[in-house]
C-alpha cells in the first residue's frame, strides 16, 4: 500500500507539468500580439518544408565559394580516379583471361594435330610433305 502511495505522489507532479505545458504553443517564442514582433518571429522560424529546401534554393541563387567549388572538384576527381582504376583492373583481368584462353586453345590445337598425324602416319613416307624427296 505504501508503494502505491509513493508511485502516485511521484506521478502527480509529472501529470500537472504535462497539463500546464500542453497549453503552451512553443517555449522558444513568446505569444506576442504586437504585429512587428510577430513579423520578425515569422521570419526567423519557418515551416519544415521551407527549411529543408533552404540550402537547395540558396545554391541556385548565390555563387558557390572557392572552398565549396574546390571540395566538389576533389570529390569528382576522386570518384573519377576510383572509376579509372576499377576499369583498368577489369581490363587487365580480361586481357589475362584472353591470354590464358589463347594459350590453352593453342595447346589443344597442337595436341589434336599431333594426334591426327600420329594416327594417319603409315610409316612408308616421312610425316610432313616438305620432307618428301619427290614432288
Amino acid at each position: 500500500m505504501a508503494g502505491t502511495h509513493a508511485v502516485l505522489l511521484t506521478l502527480l507532479p509529472t501529470v500537472l507539468v504535462l497539463i500546464v505545458l500542453a497549453g503552451v504553443e512553443s517555449a522558444a517564442v513568446k505569444d506576442v500580439k504586437d504585429k512587428a514582433q510577430a513579423g520578425t518571429s515569422k521570419r526567423v522560424f519557418m515551416p519544415a518544408s521551407d527549411a529543408s529546401n533552404f540550402f537547395k534554393r540558396r545554391g541556385r541563387r548565390s555563387p558557390t565559394t572557392y572552398e565549396e567549388y574546390y571540395a566538389e572538384q576533389r570529390v569528382k576527381m576522386s570518384a573519377n580516379e576510383r572509376r579509372r582504376e576499377h576499369l583498368e583492373e577489369q581490363n587487365n583481368e580480361y586481357e589475362n583471361y584472353l591470354e590464358e584462353e589463347r594459350d590453352e586453345q593453342y595447346e589443344r590445337t597442337r595436341e589434336k594435330n599431333e594426334q591426327w598425324r600420329e594416327f594417319h602416319y603409315d610409316g612408308q613416307y616421312p610425316r610432313y610433305p616438305h620432307h618428301r624427296q619427290y614432288a
